[in-house]
């Protein structure tokens, strides 16, 4: 195996866990496990910074999955 394909592998792992961990902090309809962390924030820092949170774990959501999808393309393609 090449060092770039271990390497691609590497940043393929990476990106599933930042993915994994940004979906799982999100809230969705039933408020899941963002909701306490969030409704914590609220009650600490008002409902500003609350709103704050969802929009950094959207943005990383989007650029893990983006990281994701590249990364994948690219190892099906050298393979």
């Amino acid at each position: 195996m090449s060092g770039f394909r271990i390497f691609l592998m590497i940043i393929q792992v990476v990106a599933s866990l930042v993915l994994i961990g940004s979906i799982l902090m999100q809230s969705g309809k039933s408020a899941g496990l963002s909701g306490s962390i969030s409704g914590g924030a609220e009650q600490l820092f008002g409902k500003q910074q609350g709103r704050g949170y969802e929009a950094i774990l959207t943005k990383v959501t989007t650029a893990g999955a983006v990281l994701f999808i590249i990364v994948a393309i690219i190892l099906v393609a050298i393979q």
